[in-house]
């Protein structure tokens, strides 16, 4: 596509809109960059794109500067809905994210990974073992890296490998992988999706997306997934957390044995990958490794190679991150579970009376589907941040419940009423910017203040 001209707004400064505005400006476009924040907490786009000649907004997303664009990038925060972005589809114009300007420059083979849980670490657990087989790749999307500033490295790699969100799928429409991975869908961003339905289909949008000669791994033990990727036209491998004799025999498909890991990747062969000496843990984590060595097996990593990189990954930060054993109780930083479907996994993989810290800005979900859970594993309920009235509501009955006004009085909370044996669990099952930066400053203030509370006593 020629940009040269056009007259293209960017909307929304994180960092993928600072990929979209500074490749634009490049390429010859007449760029004007928005923000909602004031021009003072946007010190970082501002030095960014100071030398590229965009013309920057802050304070407000202005609809009469969006309508009168060709063409709109949105981030992923930014609803399609904004005032502005129809008049611009109206006249043929496209809306579109930073990650489709990238996809058609890159000629290297794409794998997409997506899913409402766990698709960060299956799409870094993919990348450390494509790295440790000798095979060059480059990760990026939603993982933190806009794909649009690896361009040129991904044209030197063998396999580009892509987190997708919800968002990218939608704004992303020649996205075409060569494998695409879904690994699960539970209720979430129905703040923004006008319907869990919606949110499914889009999901599923990507396998159906994938190549023809391609492959699409799915979680065949989660109903809807295995119902969203019927009609694509790609080769469709299966993959069994909790078990594999219902998959057909001779097929490809990858599952757990009930001891090691399953993977057969096509060709008749079946290889074994036992979990001894492997950090990762629970239910969740196995579906994250089958589907990423499904991945790896099908680009030619070497199985001995992969058994290395299965033992030497070490998982993500807030992502059921041990923080400490103290006394006798571990205290444990899951705060990427911003929803239900997380939360629940994060739940079931522990197998002792929990204490749960949960709370933040809700997603427009409902919580009660963790009813029975919560009732069966958690002897105190800590509450924090604005749904803790919606949460208090819900669980009234079920749970003894505290409300907590800070993440270090909610620590100490927990401490107070935890037993040896016990864990602490800080998984929120929402969004964290009523008290927090970010989910990484909410994890980063929950270990702070366990080892604060380690130091005093």
């Amino acid at each position: 596509m020629n940009f040269r001209g056009k007259k293209i707004v960017v909307v929304g400064l994180g960092k993928s809109g600072i990929a979209a505005a500074r490749f634009l400006a490049r390429e010859g476009a007449v760029v004007t960059a928005l923000d909602s924040k004031p021009q003072a907490e946007m010190e970082n786009a501002i030095l960014s794109l100071k030398d590229v000649g965009v013309s920057l907004r802050f304070g407000g997303n202005d609809p009469a500067v969006i309508s009168s664009s060709d063409m709109a990038v949105i981030s992923p925060g930014v609803s399609p809905s904004l005032e502005g972005l129809e008049d611009i589809c109206r006249r043929g114009g496209a809306v579109v994210g930073e990650m489709e300007l990238a996809v058609g420059r890159i000629d290297r083979p794409i794998v997409a990974v997506t899913g409402t849980n766990g698709k960060t670490t299956t799409t870094s657990l993919i990348g450390h073992l494509l790295e440790n087989s000798g095979i060059r790749r480059v990760v990026a999307g939603n993982i933190g890296t806009p794909i649009l500033d690896l361009v040129d490295d991904a044209n030197r790699s063998d396999a580009v490998i892509l987190e997708v969100s919800s968002f990218q799928i939608e704004t992303t429409p020649s996205l075409a992988p060569k494998i695409s991975v879904l690994l699960n869908i539970t209720p979430d961003h129905l703040d923004r999706h006008a319907s869990f339905e919606e949110y499914a289909e889009c999901k599923g949008t990507l396998v159906k997306r994938t190549v023809a000669d391609g492959f699409g791994i799915y979680n065949v033990r989660d109903a809807l997934v295995s119902r969203i990727v019927r009609g694509a036209t790609c080769s469709l491998i299966p993959f069994d957390a909790e078990g594999g004799s219902h998959l057909k025999s001779g097929s490809a498909a990858s599952w757990f044995d009930g001891e090691a890991l399953m993977v057969s990747s096509g060709g008749g062969i079946t290889r074994k990958y036992s979990l001894e000496g492997i950090s990762l843990e629970g239910v969740h984590n196995r579906e994250n490794m089958l589907a990423a060595l499904t991945v790896c097996e099908l680009l030619g990593a070497d199985s001995d190679l992969l058994l290395e990189g299965l033992k030497s990954f070490k998982g993500l930060p807030h992502r059921m991150e041990l923080v400490r054993d103290f006394d006798g109780v571990r205290y444990f930083n899951d705060s990427k579970g911003t929803n239900i479907g997380a939360v629940a996994k994060a739940i079931s993989s522990l197998d002792a009376p929990i204490i749960l810290i949960a709370g933040g800005i809700s997603k427009g979900v409902d919580f009660s589907p963790l009813s029975s859970l919560v009732e069966e594993k958690v002897k105190k309920l800590v509450l924090i941040g604005e749904s803790c009235e919606e949460m208090s509501r819900i669980f009234e009955g079920i749970a003894d419940i505290t409300r907590a006004s800070s993440m270090r009085e909610a620590v100490l909370i927990a401490a107070s009423v935890a037993e040896p044996g016990d864990v602490v669990l800080l998984s929120p099952a929402c969004a964290s910017f009523d008290m927090f930066r970010n989910y990484a400053d909410r994890g980063e203030q929950f270990a702070k203040c366990v080892m604060e509370l380690a130091d005093e006593k």
